[in-house]
């Protein structure tokens, strides 16, 4: 593990990612999406604040829970003055998205109990489809995984 002085109090986009597992690809993309930021020096290069290191962990470990990048940035946009995460935050952000995770896992268990299903149809026609109509929703009006838009009477 590389080691950063104490004094040292930004990072470049080299240790960051050293330091934090994270690759500089996926550094770059955070920042583009609002996750992180960095400030430039003037030769124009990144330096980010040594408190990113925790902002990032917090968003590899929503990440690897399921929780999409829109839902994490979010999140991250309501902590006052967009402060780094602490253990409170995170404690009161995964109660909230324990729902979602819940439905999530009920969809997929849903999903893997209905597979073989549609290995024997091949082509997903199935008078119900789990996996191209969930719950059955258009079942009543129509049949097969496809659903044709109504265009005023034509077809």
């Amino acid at each position: 593990m590389h080691r950063i002085p104490e004094k040292i109090h930004e990072l470049t986009v080299g240790q960051l990612a050293a330091r934090s597992g994270a690759a500089v690809s996926a550094l770059h993309f955070y920042e583009s999406k609002g996750l992180i930021s960095s400030r430039r020096t003037s030769g124009n290069q990144r330096r980010y604040a040594r408190d990113t290191l925790r902002r990032v962990a917090f968003i590899r470990a929503a990440q690897r829970v399921g929780i999409p990048l829109a839902t994490i940035r979010e999140a991250l946009t309501q902590l006052p003055e967009e402060r780094t995460p602490t253990r409170e935050d995170w404690a009161h952000l995964s109660e909230t998205w324990r729902t979602e995770l819940e439905e999530r896992i009920k969809q997929l268990n849903r999903l893997r109990d209905h597979l073989t299903d549609c290995i024997g149809c091949g082509c997903l026609s199935l008078d119900t489809c789990v996996l191209s109509n969930p719950d059955d929703a258009f079942g009543e009006r129509l049949t097969g995984s496809r659903l044709m838009v109504d265009r005023g009477g034509r077809g």
